[in-house]
């Protein structure tokens, strides 16, 4: 089967039903692989409304070999690359000649490693010895397996990924049917009656798109507000009636830190992925999150320095996530996930204040605002939506308060009947 064209100037939707006529089924990566996915989904959209084909679509993560992989792939894994220069030479090697034999730094150092923890070679006099004669290379025969299937078994995935050899990205795809109404011709429908149709006779054999006499027509109310800053005054009511103040929440593009790693996601988390967040190229990244007033230098630079050590080591009685963490990875600027990145921040300059007894004052603060996800868009998603987010900073808070917090804010919403169950 020839795969459809991607053609701006060609009928993508004809393509798909000529490709479909000699078959009962086809997925959409086989018969039309560089159609892109909005292409493709409005083609299949304008076929299913007629009934011409029937079509479900499939979601599934796909495994992408980073470069190190690529070269594990050519040349075989690190481990596999050190027992191999260390079993050519029968009277062993020394670690400088190992070096030298292997032409990496860092492969010898992450192989050697590896080595023997697989009880692959020792060191014996000065010198690494192979202990076995012959090994299977596991990591290369994995990811040779992943390059020509884009997947493998969910742990091997997992390790591979913390081990920075590959990461993943979601593939929608199409499973397309044939329809009731299949046909190889799309027959253009009529939506009017005109009066050149009328005068020249035409009417009589064109083919009319079925009116629906059971369909409401437009409700013309002008002046209305809009459903959405409706429902984001009546929330802004609420908030100001409970004694909350309102979030800035005006700067769309924050920077890895407060947007993540503030809130303590790892940085190898599946959200900070590519195809769930917007990065930006450029700039790309920017300086070290600080205050307005020069005074408050240092106490922002010892809170930068505490998220570091509690996502590598943890603190405050957390183990942390024991992971070597990157700064860089965490100054990336990106199109907000949330506005709880805001909500750390302005809690952070909270912290800072202290009242004349030393301690923080309470404070209540929500926020309203867009935020951004790298999403497919179709009829129901979009990649930006609004954020509803409300914080309380108290001293003796109690679930139970918390329930009573939300029986006062749905009851003012008109909702009465709330029950709450453990999860």
């Amino acid at each position: 089967m020839a795969p459809v064209s991607a053609d701006p100037t060609g009928d993508i939707a004809l393509a798909i039903l000529q490709a479909l006529a000699n078959t009962d089924q086809l997925l959409s990566t086989e018969a039309f692989p560089n159609v892109p996915f909005d292409t493709a989904k409005a083609a299949l959209d304008r076929l299913s409304s007629r009934s011409m084909v029937i079509y479900e679509q499939i979601e599934r993560q796909e495994a992408i070999l980073e470069a190190e992989a690529e070269e594990i792939v050519q040349h075989g894994s690190h481990e596999a690359r050190v027992f191999d220069a260390v079993h050519k030479a029968l009277g062993g090697l020394s670690i400088s000649d190992l070096e030298t034999a292997i032409g990496d730094k860092n492969v010898t150092k992450v192989g050697q490693g590896k080595a023997f923890r697989e009880k692959w070679i020792k060191k014996e006099d000065n010198k690494l010895v192979a202990l076995v004669d012959t090994i299977e290379d596991v990591t290369r025969a994995q990811l040779q397996f992943i390059k020509e299937t884009k997947s493998h078994d969910a742990k091997i995935i997992a390790d591979l990924k913390k081990r920075k050899l590959l990461n993943t990205q979601k593939v929608i795809s199409f499973k397309v049917s044939k329809g009731p109404k299949f046909a190889l011709e799309i027959v253009k429908e009529e939506t009017d009656l005109t009066a050149d149709m009328l005068a020249s006779g035409s009417w009589k054999s064109a083919n009319f798109k079925p009116y629906n006499f059971k369909a409401l027509g437009a409700n013309q109310v002008s002046g209305a507000l809009h459903p959405l800053n409706k429902m984001r005054h009546e929330f802004r009511q609420i908030f100001f009636e409970t004694g909350f103040t309102e979030m800035p929440t005006n700067q769309y593009i924050e920077t890895g830190f407060w947007n993540f790693d503030a809130l303590f996601v790892p940085q190898q988390h599946p959200a900070r992925d590519l195809q769930d967040t917007f990065y930006i190229s450029d700039p790309l990244t920017a300086g070290r999150p600080g205050p307005v007033s020069a005074d408050d230098r240092q106490n922002y630079d010892e809170y930068f320095e505490n998220v570091k050590q509690v996502h590598e080591n943890g603190k405050y009685g957390s183990i942390g996530y024991r992971y070597p963490w990157a700064e860089k990875e965490s100054l990336r600027l990106v199109l907000r996930t949330h506005t709880t990145s805001v909500s750390a921040a302005m809690l952070h300059k909270l912290a800072a204040k202290k009242g004349p007894d030393g301690r923080v004052p309470p404070a209540r603060y929500f926020s309203i605002d867009r935020v951004f996800r790298n999403e497919a868009v179709d009829a129901t998603h979009l990649c930006e939506f609004h954020q509803v987010e409300g914080v309380i900073a108290d001293y003796g808070l109690t679930l139970g308060g918390l329930m009573e917090f939300f029986e006062t804010f749905f009851h003012k919403m008109g909702l009465t009947d709330l029950k709450f169950k453990p999860a």
